[in-house]
């Protein structure tokens, strides 16, 4: 099975444009089949997915794996939902609308988080994994005790989310008016971020620092590029994209934020790493991806709502173990050679 699961996707390799054509016809079909309802959920679902999982490629390319995606992604859609609530739900500050700096705030703390993992990592040269998961349970238990003190709940009060933004006549487009010119501002984020992150990491010098950071570092120091640097800013890079998704779910799709048992969050950091992990580091192939994974998580609320006769917790397992199975079936992912060691400037 694995050497023919092997040969097919050599097979699509050697001809990309047949590739491309085929998934044209099956992203096609999907939306001639689903729903249009499902098709808006899923692309809504996909944002802290897709957002997390392209900030995560640029970690672990410069050879930091950072597998508190998750925690970024909770402080960031808490910060998000409180700053909100601050300034003033409906309201505007300097002639913007506090949504927008809601999102900002977002992001920033998302950042300021990134910079303390990469602190640890870089300059004390802790256990990645280790800082990694410090990172995600110190936002799991920070994010709702905050909430307490402010809200006397871990669950946040209610703000207004981001509005459907609506392209006159392109909304009218048969199969994909409604979804890409009469959707919300967080699904834009998505789709620019994901273009934005493919190119910087493919057609710029920075990106091939990256690369040449998690792949040699020694290679890189000698050709006069600061490693550390180079790891730093990848890091932070982890920390706007993550902030971004957090940020942009929590506004545009949740509307609040639920502290409870794993958080609204619900996982979703680390289905984005499995994500990142089966599009083989590609942002794009991150985006696509992202659209499997919350098109299952969509289908699972929608048959929890449907009344059919199966256990509640069987059905929040169906997108969790498909990240199993994908996995399974598509084969490992070939980690950058540096990924998760130190390196020091002028070493042997």
């Amino acid at each position: 099975m694995r050497k023919r699961l092997r040969t097919a996707r050599e097979q699509l390799a050697e001809r990309p444009l047949e590739a491309t054509i085929g998934g044209l016809i099956l992203l096609l079909a999907f939306l001639w089949v689903t729903p249009a309802s499902w098709q808006a959920a899923t692309l809504r679902l996909a944002v802290p997915i897709a957002l997390a999982a392209i900030g995560g490629i640029f970690a672990e390319k410069s050879g930091v794996i950072n597998i508190g995606i998750e925690g970024l992604l909770i402080v960031s859609a808490f910060s998000s939902i409180i700053a909100v609530h601050w300034l003033g739900d409906g309201a505007a500050t300097m002639g913007l609308s506090n949504q927008w700096w809601g999102l900002l705030v977002g992001v920033l703390v998302s950042v300021l988080l990134a910079l303390v993992f990469a602190i640890v990592c870089i300059d004390f040269e802790a256990d990645q994994i280790i800082a990694g998961l410090a990172v995600w349970l110190i936002s799991l238990g920070l994010a709702p005790f905050a909430s307490r003190i402010v809200f006397g709940s871990p669950n946040t009060a209610n703000v207004t989310r981001f509005g459907a933004v609506t392209v006159p006549v392109l909304s009218e487009i048969p199969l994909i008016g409604h979804l890409l010119f009469d959707t919300p501002p967080q699904v834009y984020l998505m789709l620019v971020g994901a273009v934005a992150g493919w190119y910087l990491l493919s057609r710029t010098a920075f990106g091939r620092w990256v690369v040449a950071s998690g792949e040699n570092p020694k290679a890189l120091d000698t050709a006069g590029v600061d490693v550390r640097k180079v790891r730093y800013a990848a890091v932070l890079l982890s920390g706007v994209f993550a902030g971004l998704g957090g940020a942009g779910f929590a506004l545009g799709h949740l509307g609040t934020f639920a502290g409870g048992g794993d958080t609204a969050i619900g996982g979703r950091g680390f289905i984005a790493i499995a994500t990142y992990l089966l599009a083989n580091y590609h942002p794009i192939g991150a985006l696509l991806g992202s659209f499997l994974f919350a098109g299952l998580n969509s289908m699972q609320t929608g048959l929890q709502t449907a009344g059919y006769a199966i256990p509640t917790e069987l059905i929040r397992t169906i997108p969790h173990m498909t990240v199993i199975v994908v996995l399974v079936f598509v084969g490992r992912t070939r980690l950058p050679e540096a990924a998760g060691e130190h390196y020091e400037s002028g070493e042997d």
